[in-house]
């Protein structure tokens, strides 16, 4: 990993008043080190981590992707109600969950329209609304 991809790692955990602590920014520069967004499971990133020779336990991916996501750095998406992924891309955007890899990947979100929501039931307001479009290859 270079020093380019640790700097705009730390500095991406600055910007969220993040304390840079030597896991969090191997992790940072691993999501966003050269400026692309990632879909990431905690045990992709935690084997990301350990291919660059980090020593990283998964409890702590899981915990700092816990405390990226809480510090609005990235959005958790749940596909199943048992997989989560995190994404670096933290707008409001629609999903493809490729079934056959089990990848996710950002959808055209100009090519969605989403014409009608059901009403909150009484006392709650909606939070927000997550598209998740799957696929499964043609053959």
């Amino acid at each position: 990993m270079t020093d380019t991809q640790h700097d705009v790692g730390t500095e991406w955990l600055a910007g969220a008043g993040l304390r840079p602590t030597r896991q969090r920014v191997t992790l940072a520069a691993l999501l966003i080190g050269d400026g692309q967004h990632r879909h990431v499971t905690a045990e992709s990133l935690f084997e990301a981590a350990k291919d660059q020779g980090e020593a990283v336990s998964l409890a702590t991916v899981y915990n700092t992707l816990r405390a990226f996501c809480d510090a609005g750095l990235m959005q958790e998406v749940t596909v199943d109600g048992s997989k989560s992924y995190f994404d670096t891309n933290t707008h409001d955007h629609p999903h493809f969950f490729w079934e056959d890899d089990a990848k996710l990947t950002d959808a055209p979100s100009d090519q969605l329209v989403i014409a009608q929501l059901p009403d909150a039931p009484e006392g709650a307001e909606i939070a927000s609304v997550d598209v998740v479009i799957r696929l499964r290859r043609k053959g």
